[in-house]
Formats: structure tokens, C-alpha cells, sequence
């Protein structure tokens, strides 16, 4: 009996759609089906889980970066029995600190004046890759992805990753295969937080992407993509 691969759905960081993972995408999708999820319509994390697992196969492997990674979470938490392996990527388990949050309202406030594109440009992206080894090609598609996107979807995601739940009980239960993995130099998603969630799935493979920072999935796609299907024929 042919053995079917499990498909991969993959849940992209906050602004950005399926080109954050276009080298993965090329890589996995001969031997899988690849799903990217869009995190576009619901300003929840409750409700974009609900959306993914509505739009998902009935039993498949999840991967999310950054803000995809804090929603893999709530997906796993709201059907633990249809993510049959969790990948977790330069993201957080904890709920967003008041600090953060201030932030936020700051970021929120200047784009409903009509300057998304400052934002990102000013505040998001200077932050996005490894502070020794910039990548001016990434910042141009991060702001094309942003771009395309538009001002509606900023402010939805801006409130789900506000008022996000702290899902470090989730990890706690998660028992599937499952990979964190974070570029060395990421400024948004340290390597507390990692440590962190590595505690919560002792069993979980802990790899950390050297001269990457918060996109190693594009900084350093090869061996993103190695981990990932190691992870993924484990």
C-alpha cells in the first residue's frame, strides 16, 4: 500500500503571504501538498484558527512563523487531533506585554493616518534580518508582501497579536513531532522565548539558523528547508 505524505500547511508572520516561504514551497511541494494559509480576514487568533482549520486537510502537518507560529498554537489547541506534526518558528508562546502593547498602539494610530508603508518600512523591517548580514532583496519583498496586503489587514492582524491568549498551557499538551527553530540573531522573537517552548515539548528538536534573524526561511532558505524536512520525514 502507497504510503500518501502528510500535507503541510504553512502560516505566514504577520504582512507577509505565501513568497515568505517560496524556496520551502519549491522544495517540499514535489513530494506533498503544500497549503499556505492567509491570515487576512479576522482580527482574532480564535477566529483565524477557526478559518485555517475550516480551510485545512482533515489530518495534516503545521508550520507558522513569527505570527503564524503563535497561530499554529491556537490551532493545535483547538484540535490537537488534526496536527499530526507542529513546526514553530521565530515566534512566542507568552501574550503580548503592556510594553509591547503601547507599541502597537503607536504603529495602529499612524497607520489609520495612511502610513502603513512608513510603518514597515520605519518600525517592522529594519528588525527583520540578521543585523551583520542585511538583505536588501528580503526588505523590498517584505514590503511588497505588506503593500499587497493593504492598511485593513495591518490593523486586523495588529489586534489579534494584541489580544492573543498566553498558550503556554497548549505546548504543554502538544505530544506530536514537532521542531522550534529561530534564526541566531532574531530581534522580534529571542532565543528566551524558544528556550521557553522548549521546556514546555521537551521531545521537540531545538535548531538555531546561523547568519539568520527573523525570516530564516528566506535568509537562509536551504537549510530552513533541511530542518523542515527532517522534520517533516521524522
Amino acid at each position: 500500500m502507497m504510503h500518501t505524505p502528510l500535507p503541510l500547511v504553512m502560516l505566514p508572520g504577520m504582512m507577509c503571504d505565501h513568497r515568505l516561504f517560496t524556496p520551502q514551497i519549491e522544495a517540499l511541494s514535489s513530494e506533498r501538498q503544500v497549503l499556505v494559509a492567509e491570515l487576512n480576514g479576522f482580527s482574532t487568533m480564535n477566529e483565524l484558527a477557526h478559518d485555517v482549520l475550516e480551510n485545512a486537510p482533515e489530518c495534516f502537518a503545521l508550520a507558522g512563523l513569527s505570527m503564524g507560529g503563535i497561530l499554529a498554537m491556537e490551532v493545535i489547541r483547538q484540535a490537537p487531533d488534526r496536527v499530526a506534526k507542529l513546526a514553530l518558528m521565530d515566534t512566542n508562546p507568552r501574550a503580548e506585554i503592556d510594553e509591547v502593547k503601547a507599541a502597537r498602539a503607536e504603529q495602529l494610530a499612524r497607520v489609520e493616518r495612511g502610513d502603513m508603508l512608513g510603518v514597515m518600512r520605519d518600525i517592522m523591517i529594519p528588525r527583520y534580518t540578521h543585523t551583520d548580514y542585511p538583505n536588501p532583496d528580503i526588505d523590498t519583498l517584505c514590503l511588497t508582501m505588506a503593500a499587497n496586503l493593504g492598511e485593513q489587514v495591518f490593523i486586523n492582524q495588529s489586534l489579534a497579536l494584541r489580544d492573543r491568549p498566553d498558550q503556554q498551557q497548549t505546548l504543554a499538551n502538544v505530544s506530536v513531532p514537532t521542531l522550534i527553530l529561530m534564526g541566531e540573531d532574531d530581534q522580534l522573537c529571542p532565543l528566551d522565548r524558544h528556550e521557553t517552548m522548549q521546556s514546555l515539548i521537551p521531545h521537540a528538536t531545538f535548531s538555531v539558523v546561523e547568519k539568520a534573524g527573523h525570516l530564516p526561511t528566506l535568509e537562509q532558505p536551504n537549510v530552513t528547508t533541511r530542518q523542515l524536512a527532517n522534520w517533516l520525514n521524522s
